[in-house]
């Protein structure tokens, strides 16, 4: 079994009364389950952490849902959850309806672009030009000349393409139609970008995972899923042409290339996100479909209903613990870690958090 699949089955049974060392919680301790919900891009990363915290402090359950980054800004501007978490940054009037909000960039990560080609054992490489033309469905067959010139080892099958797209609304859709809108004037005009688009054709499938499936079942096809899901998963991704016109293969250290450009000009964490993009990064070795992926927590917990501040304590202290020892299970799960500055920028963040403006840290 898969690790991508094996995490949420091993967070299952601790939730369900065990500790990863066979202990049990101190007779002490009261019982706490913190809830979230939202993007599947980091679902891997977090169902670690919430395994590895469980282990550290067993009467602390972290609950997870992998629904969507659209569905996890939905749930936390509903205050159903005591945290959300999206791969792309809230929107403006999404920021000014979600009053004291904070972004907390958590890991940084890779959307790939991947494939079912049978026989074909190189990599595949593509622009990002080609790639908005084939989700277009300007570039309808595997062997056509735009691929074959990018391609000349590869003998190209004379076969359709198969589209395969997001149905839900998805940070992972974000990303990848923002590094689209940055390359492809046509996609910017026609398509754009968002969590949920009018796609022009394709299969849809439900989360990276539902993706990831569908590429799996269906020879010829193309589809975007974050690198955890291809890797885990054993589906080829391409290469693919970033800025300075090299053909970069996407990995924990093309990853943090693209992030190093933008490190020094982030805003702070009770400030709006909503420009801040990484794709399309300057850099030879910058990977350019690239993204922070964010937990996004209200400044005053006390809003959320049912939260106490035995609860909110609880979370404070996850979330330090997430942005600092969290870290080191980033590469195993081929995401980038945090580089310092946003360490130490998401430590002021979370000195902000306050439970009925009474200080957590």
């Amino acid at each position: 079994m898969n690790r991508v699949l094996l995490l949420p089955l091993l967070a299952a049974l601790l939730f369900a009364g065990c500790t990863g060392d066979g202990g049990k919680a101190d007779a002490g301790a009261e019982e706490i389950t913190i809830t979230g919900a939202g993007a599947s891009f980091p679902y891997p990363l977090i169902a670690k952490w919430s395994y590895e915290y469980h282990k550290l402090k067993p009467n602390i359950k972290i609950n997870y849902q992998s629904i969507g980054s659209g569905g996890g800004i939905k749930q936390t501007m509903a205050k159903t959850v005591d945290f959300g978490a999206s791969d792309a940054p809230l929107k403006e009037e999404e920021y000014r309806k979600m009053e004291g909000i904070l972004h907390i960039p958590e890991t940084i990560g890779a959307v790939v672009v991947v494939y079912n080609l049978p026989g074909v054992e190189n990599k595949l490489k593509l622009s990002g030009e080609v790639v908005a033309d084939i989700f277009l469905g300007k570039i309808t067959k595997w062997n056509d000349p735009r691929i074959a010139e990018l391609n000349p080892d590869i003998s190209l099958p004379d076969e359709q393409i198969i589209v395969v797209h997001r149905s839900d609304g998805s940070g992972t859709t974000f990303v990848f139609s923002d590094y689209l809108s940055a390359v492809s004037p046509e996609w910017r005009e026609k398509v754009g970008k968002g969590k949920s688009l009018n796609w022009p054709l394709g299969l849809g499938g439900k989360g990276n995972e539902g993706v990831s499936g569908l590429v799996k079942q269906n020879p010829y096809s193309i589809g975007y899923v974050e690198l955890a899901y291809a890797i885990e998963n054993r589906i080829s991704y391409a290469h693919i042409k970033n800025r300075a016109g090299k053909f970069v293969e996407p990995s924990i250290e093309s990853v943090a290339a693209a992030a190093a450009g933008a490190v020094a000009s982030l805003p702070k964490g009770d400030e709006s996100w909503a420009e801040v993009s990484i794709v399309n990064a300057p850099g030879e070795n910058a990977y350019p479909i690239s993204s922070f992926t964010y937990l996004l927590v209200y400044r005053d917990l006390s809003v959320i209903p049912g939260m106490t501040e035995a609860k909110a304590k609880a979370l404070v202290e996850f979330l330090w613990w997430v942005i600092h020892d969290g870290q080191k299970y980033a590469p195993e799960l081929h995401y980038a870690p945090l580089p310092e500055e946003v360490v130490k920028l998401n430590e002021e963040t979370i000195r902000l958090i306050t439970y009925q403006d009474k200080s957590l840290l």
